[in-house]
């Protein structure tokens, strides 16, 4: 792997918005790692792209570090595991939920950016980039769990803006609204009817659409750092408004 060509990480890549990103940078002429729990279907993203999958759950610290230790390289680094579970009011909040969700949003992100760091600084051009979302931007009923974690995302990815100037690192924040992946049937508990819903009548964001931000925003000159793009399908203003049956 790498024979001088950058090496680009992705976590969450055994489908969505991570497998969509691999494809993306492999195209863009990186070599690419992949993690996920998800071992065989991390291989059916990788096989057709050359990408090298290894099992990972970020929520795991000896996972984390059994990965990264196979990582020789890394000049980019996409925190993109995560994702939600419910949308229940506090009043009935699920624990396991929160903490599930704040393991992968928040200390997942923790670990594998610690962990690769080193690595990122030796590149001489690295750059992280953050998957947030516009729950990090803004709250919305039954969502604190998420937009918590979301909103945490986004309080590390400008710290360590601080704590990397002057070093060689690029950081970067992408939000996105609605984008129709696995994202709501995993929050709806694999309820695929209810997660349609959550699409219908407009014309959500693909996995692609995503891929593509990351792609433009690495690929920029090694000067240029894009802090943050937030990106929402046409039909949606807040997490909560959306026009639905509008055409678009």
């Amino acid at each position: 792997m790498s024979d001088g060509r950058r090496v680009a990480v992705v976590t969450g890549g055994s489908s969505g918005i991570g497998a969509a990103t691999a494809h993306a940078l492999s195209a863009a002429g990186f070599d690419v790692v992949v993690g996920a729990r998800r071992l065989d279907r991390l291989r059916e993203v990788a096989a057709p792209i050359g990408a090298t999958a290894i099992a990972l759950d970020v929520r795991d610290r000896v996972s984390v570090e059994a990965f990264c230790a196979r990582v020789a390289r890394c000049d980019v680094l996409v925190n993109n595991a995560g994702g939600a579970l419910g949308l229940e009011p506090l009043a009935q909040a699920d624990e396991a939920h929160w903490r599930t969700m704040w393991e992968s949003n928040v200390l997942g992100l923790m670990l594998m950016t610690r962990a690769l760091l080193p690595k990122l600084i030796a590149s001489g051009n690295g750059h992280i980039v953050n998957i947030g979302s516009i729950a990090g931007l803004e709250v919305y009923p039954g969502g604190a769990g998420y937009t918590s974690a979301k909103h945490a995302v986004r309080a590390v990815t400008g710290t360590l803006r601080i704590e990397l100037l002057g070093k060689p690192v690029r950081v970067t924040e992408i939000d996105p609204g609605m984008v129709d992946t696995e994202f709501s049937t995993v929050r709806f508990g694999g309820d695929a009817e209810r997660a349609a819903k959550v699409y219908e009548g407009l014309t959500p964001l693909r996995a692609e659409d995503i891929a593509d931000c990351v792609t433009w925003a690495v690929t920029r000159p090694k000067h240029v750092d894009i802090d943050q793009i937030v990106v929402r399908p046409v039909a949606q203003a807040t997490a909560t408004q959306v026009a639905r049956g509008a055409g678009l």
